[in-house]
């Protein structure tokens, strides 16, 4: 698991104290000097790592929110109560008087409710809560005014650069949230992408319906040129896929399977090849549940649903009551499937020493994991070969360059940590295919 961490770089020690207790995680440090870094670090971090889940302030979160993925967990910084108290705490230990006092950032409610356990007077508190769209300039002007108006020795702020600017002038005191707030909020999110990560792994099934259209329909016909079409499709390379009834097609696979097929349940481009390469109406529905039996009671639910729709399109019907569709038949396939691969594949495989559908089943291994290091041993049993084999094949990989080691995992008490590597298949067969010569029309 990744999370990114994007911080002021005067914050990095606090942080890295907040994540000592944090097991099983890699944490990818996005530090920036200045506010109008973030998004191009950001962007760049993005563009090259595959990242679990981000932890950014309300600041950060401003810059670059439009860049996020939509199915990214992200955990906004919030500055608790006990970290507006230590930091009254503090200024009184200094000889400063707790009040009047000029807060930004923290949320009127906050505010209101630590002047209350303290015993403070709230009329003697300046707060302007947190707006994305206020610059430095009015939050610096804010302070200014408050400072004047009421004879308050110094200011609380949250944002680094307006500390910068009153520096010198006026005593700052910086309000960022505490190991203990940090590290609550850092197991927080590892847990939300655990539970993501584990709801993607639960068993689906899905059943694809040719449509009747007339006694001229050749059924059978129509049934095995959609089951081919499914087969050389690369979303569903690692699915079980096999008949059901005449008309029918049933896939059985992992729900973050049918996620990628569907583009997180908005569109299915199979429909449309079906419509455009076969000819025919094709209806799908998928079903998430507890075992195969409810997946395929849902599945055929969801697929008694899509059939009443005018157009070709899919439905998915969920264990506790979700319901999503229609799903549309627009969107573009992926490009490697390992039933059926292209040339430069095959010279690459031959590069490499492997056959090309044992290279073009790894990309689409290396494609689900979503840039996610895997071990020798978790890569056997996907493959479905033994624990020798798969080490002996990761050597065979690390000797051509196919593979990156990203460190090691100890998953047990006993026992030797296992290594993990990172696939780069996908790049080097891109690569390859770059430098490889035009031919020639014949």
């Amino acid at each position: 698991m990744v999370i990114g961490l994007v911080i002021h770089a005067s914050h990095r020690g606090v942080f890295e104290d907040a994540a000592r207790t944090l097991a099983g995680v890699a944490l990818e440090w996005i530090v920036y000097e200045h506010e109008d870094a973030v998004r191009d670090l950001v962007d760049g971090v993005l563009a090259r790592q595959r990242v679990d889940g981000l932890l950014l302030g309300p600041v950060p979160y401003a810059k670059c929110r439009d860049l996020l993925p939509a199915n990214l967990p992200v955990a906004i910084l919030r500055s608790a109560g006990l970290d507006l108290s230590l930091a009254l705490f503090r200024a009184q230990a200094r000889g400063w008087r707790p009040t009047p006092v000029s807060i930004d950032t923290y949320d009127a409610q906050t505010v209101d409710e630590v002047a209350r356990a303290l015993e403070l007077d709230p009329t003697r508190i300046s707060c302007l809560p947190y707006d994305p769209e206020q610059s430095v300039a009015e939050i610096v002007a804010f302070h200014h005014s408050a400072l004047t108006r009421t004879g308050a020795d110094y200011v609380i702020s949250l944002r680094t650069a307006v500390a910068a600017q009153l520096a010198g002038s006026t005593p700052v005191l910086g309000g960022l949230p505490g190991p203990a707030t940090l590290r609550a909020q850092l197991h927080e999110l590892a847990l939300q992408v655990q539970s993501r990560q584990a709801s993607a792994l639960r068993f689906a099934a899905g059943i694809f319906l040719v449509g009747r259209a007339g006694p001229q329909l050749d059924l059978d016909r129509a049934r095995v040129g959609l089951m081919n079409l499914l087969l050389n499709t690369p979303e569903f390379g690692d699915a079980w896929i096999e008949d059901r009834g005449r008309r029918g097609v049933v896939v059985f696979a992992h729900q973050a399977l049918f996620e990628q097929a569907t583009n997180s349940w908005v569109s299915l481009p199979a429909l449309g090849q079906a419509r455009e390469t076969l000819g025919i109406r094709v209806a799908a529905g998928f079903g998430v549940g507890a075992s195969a039996r409810s997946c395929l009671h849902l599945a055929e639910r969801a697929v008694a649903r899509a059939e009443q729709e005018e157009s070709p399109s899919a439905y998915l019907v969920e264990d506790g009551g979700v319901i999503i569709g229609p799903m549309s038949p627009a969107g573009a396939a992926l490009a490697f499937t390992y039933r059926e691969h292209g040339a430069d594949l095959e010279r690459l495989a031959g590069e490499v020493g492997l056959s090309a559908a044992t290279l073009s089943r790894l990309c689409a291994i290396e494609r689900a994991l979503e840039g996610r290091a895997i071990s020798p041993g978790d890569l056997a049993q996907q493959l479905g070969i033994t624990d020798p084999s798969g080490r002996r094949l990761i050597r065979k990989l690390s000797d051509s360059g196919l593979v990156e080691a990203e460190g090691s995992t100890q998953m047990h008490r006993r026992g030797r940590p296992a290594r993990l590597y990172r696939l780069r298949i996908g790049v080097a067969a891109g690569d390859h295919a770059a430098r490889a010569p035009a031919r020639a029309d014949q």
